[in-house]
C-alpha cells in the first residue's frame, strides 16, 4: 500500500490467482521527489533473503518509534488527523521535530504521514515487514523515504514523509478544482522519475521486482517529482543461473504482464509491462481498467494498441486536455515506447534503464527545440503546432482503417493469454 499523504485514500482492486483468492486491496495516495541520475546506488545492500523479522528490524536503517512517541506526533491520532483510510489501516498528519524526530507541535518541524495497521486487516504484518525489509535499506532520489516504524505490543504502524501533493492518479482521474489537468512536460516529467526509481531496483547491484507499478503508487512533491511507493508485494529478483521468480500472482488489475498472469513467472519485463500500461495512461488521461467506458474500451491496452503508430489515429488516445502543448513527433514517439513496454513477448520489451534513457533524449530534446523555437521568433513552433491540427482535423473527417500492426503482430505467436481472457478479470 503507498502512502497516503496529502489527498484521500482511493479503493483499488488486488488479485490473487492460482493458489490464493481474489480479494480487495486499499491504495493510498502521496508525493514525493526526483533526481537526474536513473540508477544510483542505494547507500545500503540488498536485502538479503530469506531474514527472520528481527534481522529486518535491526539491519534497518531507520528509527524504531515508540507508540507514545506517534500518539504524541498525530495528536492522539485525531479524526481530524486521518489522511484517508485503506486495506493497511488510516494514515495520520503528524508533526516532528526534523532533527530529533521527536513529536512537535502542529505548524512546527516536520510534516509526517503515519500509517497505522488495521489488525483486522487483509495487508497484514507481512506487508508490514516487507515495507521496512526494502525501504529501510535502499535509498534512491526516486523512491519514497521511510522514515520509521513502530512495533510495539499489537502495534504496528510506519512513518514516511509527507508529500504534499498525492499521487498521479489522483491528478490524472479525479476532477475538480483542487485537481487540475497535469500539463505534457509535468506529465514527462513524473514519467522519468518514476522510469528511474524503476530502473534503480532492477539494477544488478539491487535485483528487485516492484510488482505493483500503478500511477497510484506514483507519489508527487510540491514540484511534482516523483517516487515510488508501496513495497507490500516487492520480490527480489532471480539470482543465479534463473531468469525468473516463480510466485503466486498478486498485483492490481490492468497492469500485470500477461505472462505473468499465465505462469506466475515473475521478472524484470513484468514490471516494464506494467510501466507501458501507466505511459499509456499518461498519454490519454484514461484509467487502465474502467467499465464505464463504452463497449470496447473497458480495456485500456488493447482498446488503445491499434492506434498507437499512426499519426492520424493516435490523436483518438491522446488527452484532449494536452492539445497544443506537444509535438506530434513527440507524442509517436512516446506511443511507440508504451508499445514497447506492451509487447506480449516479455523478451521483446526493452529494458527499464533503455526506457530512462529514451525519455530522457525526449527531453532534451524538447529543450533544444524550445531554445530554437525562440531564437527563430516562434515561427518553428506555430509550423509544429499547424500541421498537428491539420494531422487532428484529418482524423476527425476520415478514421483510417490501416495503421501499424501492434508489438505483439512483430513476432511469433506466443502462449500468453491476453489480460481480458485471464480469470482475475472475470
Amino acid at each position: 500500500m503507498g502512502i497516503c499523504l496529502s489527498n484521500q485514500i482511493k479503493a483499488d482492486s488486488t488479485f490473487h490467482t492460482d493458489t490464493g483468492t481474489i480479494s480487495s486491496k486499499m491504495v493510498s495516495s502521496g508525493g514525493t521527489e526526483l533526481s537526474s541520475s536513473s540508477s544510483k546506488r542505494s547507500s545500503a545492500s540488498v536485502p538479503p533473503t530469506p531474514r527472520s523479522e528481527g534481522e529486518i528490524l535491526e539491519s534497518s536503517n531507520l528509527k524504531s518509534f515508540t507508540f507514545s512517541d506517534l500518539k504524541s506526533a498525530t495528536r492522539n491520532f485525531r479524526p481530524d488527523s486521518v489522511l484517508g483510510e485503506g486495506g493497511f489501516g488510516s494514515v495520520f498528519k503528524g508533526w516532528m521535530d526534523e532533527h530529533s524526530l521527536t513529536a512537535s507541535k502542529a505548524g512546527s518541524g516536520i510534516m509526517i504521514a503515519v500509517k497505522r495497521l488495521n489488525q483486522d486487516g487483509w495487508q497484514g504484518h507481512k506487508e508490514w515487514l516487507a515495507e521496512i525489509n526494502y525501504l529501510g535499506q535502499l535509498r534512491h532520489p526516486n523512491l519514497v523515504k521511510l522514515i520509521g516504524y513502530c512495533l510495539e505490543d499489537d502495534h504496528r504502524l510506519l512513518v514516511y514523509e509527507f508529500m504534499p501533493k498525492g499521487s498521479m492518479e489522483n491528478h490524472l482521474f479525479r476532477k475538480g478544482s483542487y485537481f487540475q489537468p497535469l500539463s505534457w512536460s509535468l506529465r514527462m516529467k513524473i514519467a522519468l522519475g518514476a522510469a528511474k526509481g524503476l530502473a534503480f531496483l532492477h539494477s544488478a547491484e539491487t535485483k528487485v521486482i516492484y510488482r505493483d507499478f500503478k500511477t497510484s503508487n506514483i507519489l508527487l512533491d510540491s514540484t511534482y517529482n516523483a517516487k515510488l511507493s508501496d513495497f507490500g508485494l516487492a520480490r527480489d529478483g532471480p539470482t543465479g543461473d534463473k531468469s525468473y521468480v516463480s510466485t503466486r500472482v498478486m498485483g492490481t488489475y490492468g497492469y500485470a504482464a500477461p505472462e505473468y498472469l499465465s505462469t506466475g513467472h515473475l521478472t524484470a519485463k513484468s514490471d516494464v509491462y506494467s510501466f507501458g500500461v501507466v505511459l499509456l495512461e499518461i498519454l490519454s488521461g484514461k484509467k487502465a481498467i474502467d467499465k464505464n467506458r463504452p463497449t470496447g474500451e473497458h480495456n485500456l491496452v488493447e482498446w488503445a494498441k491499434p492506434y498507437l503508430t499512426n499519426k492520424r489515429r493516435v490523436f483518438r488516445v491522446l488527452d484532449a486536455r494536452l492539445e497544443g502543448q506537444y509535438s506530434l513527433d513527440r507524442a509517436l514517439k512516446i506511443a511507440d515506447l508504451a508499445l514497447q513496454c506492451l509487447c506480449m513477448d516479455a523478451r521483446s520489451r526493452p529494458s527499464m534503464d533503455e526506457i530512462v534513457r529514451d525519455l530522457e533524449q525526449l527531453q532534451e530534446s524538447n529543450k533544444d527545440n524550445r531554445h530554437n523555437n525562440q531564437s527563430d521568433g516562434g515561427t518553428k513552433s506555430c509550423r509544429s503546432s499547424a500541421e498537428e491540427k491539420r494531422a487532428h482535423i484529418a482524423y476527425r473527417n476520415k478514421q483510417s482503417n490501416s495503421g501499424a500492426r501492434s508489438c505483439s503482430e512483430k513476432h511469433a505467436p506466443i502462449a500468453y493469454p491476453r489480460p481480458s481472457l485471464s480469470p482475475v478479470y472475470a
